[in-house]
């Protein structure tokens, strides 16, 4: 199970990616995002996945690994393609009593899945190619100028990332949960769906208490290495744009003006 998270897992791989700047990568990942809001045409979302699988290429890391991160959220994707193709009104391609699935429906599903999915891939390749301390550092850096109005930037940086890091270690903590309810002849998916349902609510009691226990063993490392709040400590690494850190912004901002000019062209 802890194999199908990708999200805060870190793969090295050698790539062009895991040598960027962890801010560029940051402001480069938000550029992206926000671009992907502006897909409307057929022909944006064909050539914003054609970028996004030139990136995963680029990264080196396994296509396949891609692949076990996005198999949990196909319930997800396939609740949200049905959900608009039946409650969108237009042209009845099929109806069955009260149900009733459009044209326009399926189409607009089609597009929220595909962005969805674009989206996930493109945050799935910041966490790959970028060491948890080192993307704290970089969101650190990049939001120094609050520091000046008194937002702890420190601790949220490092709050965020330890967030990010500690998602693939609890589903590892719930998959050895599940392996002992197991080897006690309580296998969970031997169960219907509704009963496997509540059959999650005991679990999740030595999951909360496994965690806490988790962050609080965290905070005594920290305090044990007298971080405090963070403020006026020094990095081992100091951050410096290389010719390569401009050119991978300049890429993404050049691919950000080209799907604007897709949206108001309608090409």
């Amino acid at each position: 199970m802890a194999d199908s998270v990708i999200v805060g897992q870190y793969v090295e791989t050698h790539s062009i990616f895991h040598r960027l700047d962890p801010r560029i990568k940051l402001v480069s990942i938000v550029i992206l995002m926000l671009s992907f809001l502006m897909l409307g045409t057929w022909l944006s979302y064909a050539v914003a996945t054609v970028f996004v699988f030139g990136i995963l290429l680029l990264s080196k890391v396994p296509i396949h690994f891609f692949w076990r991160g996005l198999r949990p959220l196909l319930f997800v994707l396939l609740f949200t393609l049905l959900y608009n193709a039946v409650f969108t009104k237009g042209t009845i391609l099929w109806s069955w009593s009260f149900i009733e699935v459009t044209e326009e429906g399926l189409r607009t599903g089609l597009r929220f899945v595909w962005r969805i999915i674009l989206l996930i891939l493109l945050a799935s390749v910041l966490t790959l190619t970028t060491k948890p301390l080192n993307l704290a550092y970089g969101l650190e850096k990049l939001l120094a100028p609050l520091s000046k109005m008194g937002v702890p930037v420190e601790q949220f940086s490092l709050m965020i990332v330890i967030a990010i890091r500690f998602i693939p270690t609890i589903k590892e903590e719930l998959d050895r949960i599940l392996l002992a309810q197991k080897a006690r002849g309580y296998d969970l998916t031997a169960l219907s769906l509704p009963k496997r349902i509540f059959a999650y609510v005991p679990i999740i009691i030595p999951l909360l208490f496994t965690t806490i226990q988790r962050a609080e063993q965290l905070s005594y490392a920290i305090d044990a290495r007298a971080y405090g709040n963070g403020k006026g400590r020094t990095s081992y690494r100091v951050l410096q744009f290389q010719k390569m850190d401009y050119l991978a912004g300049g890429i993404a901002l050049l691919f950000a003006v080209i799907l604007l000019w897709l949206k108001i062209g309608k090409v």
